[in-house]
């Protein structure tokens, strides 16, 4: 059985772990600092098993030692940002979250695939790429499978159709800029574009880069949890099966699309070890830049990041 360590107990953490079990993908440990937390939500997790038929074992603790081994590591943990913080209020506390939970990965997992989930996603991952020391390939972020399964359920809706017919791929940094690709999105193969017209696609996409805040206008106490983790699952499956599904993830780029030294989303196919291979696809004017305003947005935060670090605040 492959184990999967969830760092970070909170409502997209445990979902996660909720997820992992009911597909019986592996053995898990759930890991949080606040004592008590991963240790009870670990034990309810159990007690259901009986009812929901997975059989997995499911450990809870404070203790992050607990991780060896793992194939693949969920990194959840952090804080939401709340009234009054701004973006470098938010990175400055889980970049350093982020940072000493990288080290004890390094230690403790060293052979382990890094799913990143925290926010802000993108420079997040470049915190952890640098803290853990891992490949490029072994550090990737979900974002892009969030965003694009709400577009894909927003489009279903419109049109009234089940949504496991409509395909969808969004690039781009995970927040207001990122990019959904209309010539890529599909139903049971018909393009978008022929079944909607320009209004009601651009009305779409834009309740797609607002899909996480709708969520935040109604709940006014937190964020989406149940989309998130189940986005998070299905690149944790994709791993551990090594099926190479063609997901849109956050990976660090190489020269990749025109851009070095950043953190965003892009095709990938995802499987053992973890990215397999960056689809570069073709792009129109107007796409690449809309991407490129995308990829400017993360490099904003990735040298706010390098300040930081400057300053020795990390």
């Amino acid at each position: 059985m492959s184990k999967v360590s969830v760092i970070g107990a909170g409502n997209v953490g445990a979902t996660a772990v909720y997820y992992i079990a009911e597909k019986n993908l592996a053995d898990i440990v759930m890991v949080d600092v606040v004592e008590g937390i991963p240790q009870s939500k670990g034990l309810d997790f159990l007690h259901a098993a009986p009812l929901r038929e997975y059989n997995v074992r499911i450990f809870g603790t404070n203790n992050i030692k607990e991780i060896a081994g793992s194939d693949v590591i969920v990194f959840t943990a952090g804080v939401a940002r709340k009234p009054g913080m701004d973006r470098m209020d938010l990175l400055k506390i889980n970049a350093k979250i982020a940072q000493e939970a990288s080290a004890a990965i390094a230690t403790y997992a060293p052979d382990a695939v890094v799913v990143v989930v925290t926010n802000p996603l993108d420079v997040i991952c470049m915190v952890v790429l640098k803290e853990t020391g891992f490949e490029p390939a072994r550090v990737v972020g979900q974002a892009g499978v969030l965003d694009s399964t709400r577009f894909r359920y927003f489009i279903a809706e419109e049109l009234g159709l089940w949504t496991g017919d409509v395909t969808a791929m969004v690039l781009g940094g995970h927040g207001d800029s990122m990019v959904p690709l209309r010539r890529y999105t599909s139903v049971s193969g018909f393009p978008i574009d022929e079944l909607l017209d320009e209004e009601g696609v651009e009305r779409l996409v834009e309740r797609t880069r607002r899909g996480g805040a709708e969520v935040i206008n109604y709940l006014k106490t937190g964020s989406a949890f149940y989309a998130p983790a189940a986005s998070t699952v299905k690149m944790v499956e994709s791993i551990i099966k090594d099926e190479r599904r063609l997901l849109p993830a956050s990976v660090y780029l190489n020269g990749e699309y025109g851009y070095k030294n950043i953190f965003l989303g892009v095709p990938v196919f995802l499987g053992a070890g973890g990215v397999r291979k960056i689809l570069e696809l073709p792009l129109s004017e107007d796409e690449k830049s809309a991407l490129d305003n995308s990829a400017r947005a993360v490099e904003e935060g990735v040298e706010t990041l390098e300040s930081l670090y400057e300053q020795k605040i990390l």
